[in-house]
């Protein structure tokens, strides 16, 4: 009964604040066609990244688990025109059904899209010297949150926000000596963003759609 309710809930939210349109609608279509896993943000979660950027009046953002653009495309329509989104993934098929949905959506030019392994991307964009971002979104496989950290801070600046999702996991978070790898990724993020100097944390947790889980927050005030 509590899920029906959430989902109700959200449902309520969604068709009042955050009603998707053509392209949002067209992208969840596409990705279940293609049969990627339905792992992506909610509405709701989908507009609250966009209000985010568009509070920090963010110009550059990172997204670290792109899947079929859903998340991407939230946050592309936070940036002005001449803003720049770069967002990384894994699977070449993920990220073919990404550009296509970017495309329909007219947010193609925003966004660069970086197949392979996050760690290697983050590393090449750390290498090359590539400027701080405002925002940076985590949000794929969670066994690597913790190196996925390090690597966003080595790309922040002071005032950057770094997101977090899935961080509660239907409230195994909770588990001392979890037994599979995501829910270690996940406590030992927990256990580094809170002490990592120069982070103003917090984490909360959600329900809705997409059941029991959480978001964590970090506000780089300095140099961490």
């Amino acid at each position: 009964m509590a899920q029906e309710l959430w989902t109700a809930v959200d449902r309520y939210f969604n068709n009042r604040l955050a009603p998707e349109d053509s392209a949002l609608r067209a992208a969840l279509e596409a990705s279940d066609a293609a049969a990627l896993p339905p792992i992506q943000v909610s509405a709701t979660h989908g507009k609250l990244l966009l209000l985010l950027a568009r509070a920090m009046r963010a110009r550059t953002v990172l997204e670290i688990g792109t899947l079929g653009g859903y998340s991407t495309i939230w946050l592309a329509r936070a940036l002005p025109p001449d803003g720049q989104l770069v967002t990384c993934e894994l699977s070449p098929k993920h990220a073919e059904v990404a550009r296509a949905n970017l495309e329909r959506a007219g947010l193609a030019a925003r966004v660069d899209i970086r197949v392979g392994r996050a760690v290697d991307t983050l590393a090449q964009l750390i290498a090359s010297g590539t400027a701080a971002f405002d925002l940076v979104f985590i949000d794929a496989d969670k066994a690597s949150y913790p190196d996925y950290l390090r690597a966003a801070l080595r790309l922040s600046h002071p005032g950057t926000l770094i997101v977090a999702d899935n961080v509660v996991r239907h409230g195994r978070v909770l588990e001392e000596h979890p037994s599979d790898a995501d829910l270690r990724g996940i406590r030992n993020f927990m256990e580094l963003l809170g002490a990592t100097p120069g982070l103003l944390t917090t984490a909360l947790q959600t329900v809705g759609e997409k059941g029991h889980d959480g978001l964590a927050l970090a506000l780089v005030t300095g140099a961490a």
